[in-house]
């Protein structure tokens, strides 16, 4: 799945919906330590979901520069560990002026990673974009629904009348099935306003075609 655009400051070029506007006088600027307390930290069945932040940097470098977490667009994988840091830094911001954004999904038993994800508000659409990457030791356990399910649950609780989508390439199958089981429908292909690429588009509801 492809990751989104962070939404811009309230007021900025694109301003994000009002709802979600509003929110960012609520939101705490996340430093290296982890926050707790809704949003910021959700616990699923089986996963422990904090907002990313600093110190997830060798983790989530480790998963991003394997080959295998990006067999779909290799073009990018994580080649250095700055790279890493930046996308750790366009997250954050993410955090601080919507609202919401990734996690790094762990294990609580014992702290491994599995993964990371969330939801994106992406302005050139006015949707959220859902967006995973895991660990390949963690594949195949229903990880990404578990934790595409949450990120789309707090989407909503945040911003009801904002979208759910993701926009996912022909070739990939899981991501497909994965947001198919959360209940979002293919809208055919239509050009990401992101990435200028035809992808297909999942939503959560009837989007416009002009919106896409």
């Amino acid at each position: 799945m492809r990751p989104g655009t962070e939404a811009p400051r309230p007021g900025g070029e694109n301003p994000v919906p009002g709802s979600v506007a509003a929110a960012y006088d609520r939101a705490v600027t996340l430093t290296n330590e982890p926050r707790s307390g809704e949003p910021w930290l959700v616990r699923t069945d089986r996963l422990e979901l904090r907002a990313v932040c600093a110190d997830d940097l060798a983790e989530l470098f480790r998963i991003n520069t394997d080959p295998r977490t990006w067999s779909h667009v290799p073009e990018g994988r994580h080649r250095d560990e700055e790279t890493t840091r930046a996308w750790i830094g366009r997250a954050v911001k993410s955090w601080e002026s919507s609202g919401l954004g990734y996690w790094t999904a762990r294990l609580p038993a014992d702290g491994a990673v599995v993964g990371v994800g969330g939801v994106a508000f992406q302005p050139a659409s006015g949707f959220w974009n859902l967006y995973y990457r895991l660990d390949p030791a963690h594949w195949g356990r229903g990880y990404a629904t578990e934790l595409s399910r949450a990120a789309a649950d707090a989407a909503r609780r945040h911003s009801p009348e904002v979208p759910v989508a993701a926009w996912i390439h022909t070739h990939n199958a899981g991501s497909r099935g994965v947001v198919a089981r959360l209940g979002l429908a293919d809208r055919g292909l239509r050009r990401d306003p992101t990435l200028g690429e035809l992808l297909h588009l999942y939503t959560d509801r009837q989007v416009p075609p002009a919106v896409s």
